[in-house]
Parts: C-alpha cells; structure tokens; sequence
C-alpha cells in the first residue's frame, strides 16, 4: 500500500525541482505531486 501525498512532501518535490531547473514546468512530476497532496487535503 502507498503511503498518501502530504503537502510537505510535494512542496520538498518542487523545491528540489525548481532548484535543479529553475523553474517547475506544467506537467512535470512537482506539479502533479502538489495537485496530489492538495486533494489528499480535502478529504
């Protein structure tokens, strides 16, 4: 069983993305990892 994304996770996610590439491109894994962890949110 995998574990739920937390917002703290994806915001570690699109840190390190952001930093590696300067920038977080619509799409990429950080996006989709933040748009996870603000439904896991709502619930």
């Amino acid at each position: 069983m995998s574990k739920k994304m937390t917002s703290k996770a994806a915001a570690r996610i699109q840190s390190a993305s952001a930093k590696s590439t300067g920038k977080v491109s619509k799409g990429s894994f950080s996006s989709r990892a933040s748009s996870a962890a603000a439904k896991n949110g709502k619930k």
